[in-house]
């Protein structure tokens, strides 16, 4: 298995529609707000870049779902970096449900973001930055030694 990072979430009724279970949309935002977790926790230095001159712009998200989650239940979020190309992340993402017993797989998802940087009123491509790519390699599959 992969390392991971995780963000927990509680559903709350906000993120439920008129039927009750999540809305879809949710899964999105809940990829976002485990990047914006891991970047304040594992690479601070890229945030404070953000107010400045770094962008890191989402090019591709997705999300397939098995299972309905509902108000009150825990989802665990879990990122993990899938490759590191120039200026572009991959990342994948899988969600459990925790409420009880054995973790439930419900999603998974996928985001590429790519690294840019202001210049001249544009956007430039610009190398993932050391501190984001050496704190997110930790959660890349492990180097098999033979």
């Amino acid at each position: 298995m992969k390392p991971y990072f995780e963000y927990q979430h509680l559903v709350t009724f906000a993120d439920t529609n008129l039927v009750g279970n999540v809305y879809f949309a949710n899964h999105v935002a809940w990829q976002g707000a485990c990047r914006e977790r891991f970047l304040a926790t594992h690479a601070p230095g890229v945030v404070t870049r953000l107010s400045s001159d770094l962008v890191l712009v989402t090019v591709s998200c997705s999300c397939e779902y098995f299972a309905e989650l509902y108000a009150f239940d825990v989802v665990s979020v879990r990122m993990s970096l899938r490759s590191i190309d120039f200026n572009r992340v991959a990342m994948d993402f899988a969600y459990f449900r925790l409420n009880s017993g054995p973790a439930q797989l419900v999603a998974r998802g996928e985001q590429t973001i790519a690294c840019m940087v202001r210049q001249d009123g544009d956007l430039a491509s610009v190398e993932v930055p050391d501190e984001l790519a050496h704190s997110l390699k930790v959660y890349s599959a492990p180097v098999k030694i033979r």
